[in-house]
């Protein structure tokens, strides 16, 4: 099997890379975070914002509910009060399914 390097973790990530990695503009990002308790993003002494992996899992449900199940902001906030366990616990299933498609799909192509 050949070397893979290693995905490496960061401890933060600034705003115009989590708005890249979403595809989606920075103005969006922040309005989520002043619209949506569960983002506490860290401020620097600049005042930039700096996502925690946490941060980012967060984001990604909340794309979920809003872009992929249709849920208005406000239906979303009150969805996520009622389930976050199983909202959250959902998305680890969502991203483990992911990973082995990318994964499925390497392999198909190496062969």
């Amino acid at each position: 099997m050949p070397y893979k390097e290693r995905d490496i973790n960061r401890l933060y990530y600034p705003i115009g890379e989590v708005a890249e990695m979403f595809e989606v503009n920075t103005s969006l990002i922040r309005f989520y975070e002043k619209e949506f308790d569960i983002l506490q993003p860290k401020k620097n002494a600049k005042g930039n914002r700096l996502f925690r992996p946490e941060d980012i899992e967060n984001l990604k449900v909340i794309f979920h509910l809003i872009k992929d199940k249709g849920f208005t902001i406000q239906g979303a906030k009150e969805h996520l009060k009622s389930n976050k366990n199983e909202i959250l616990e959902n998305q680890k299933v969502i991203d483990s399914l992911q990973k082995i498609k990318s994964f499925m799909i390497e392999l198909k192509d190496q062969l």
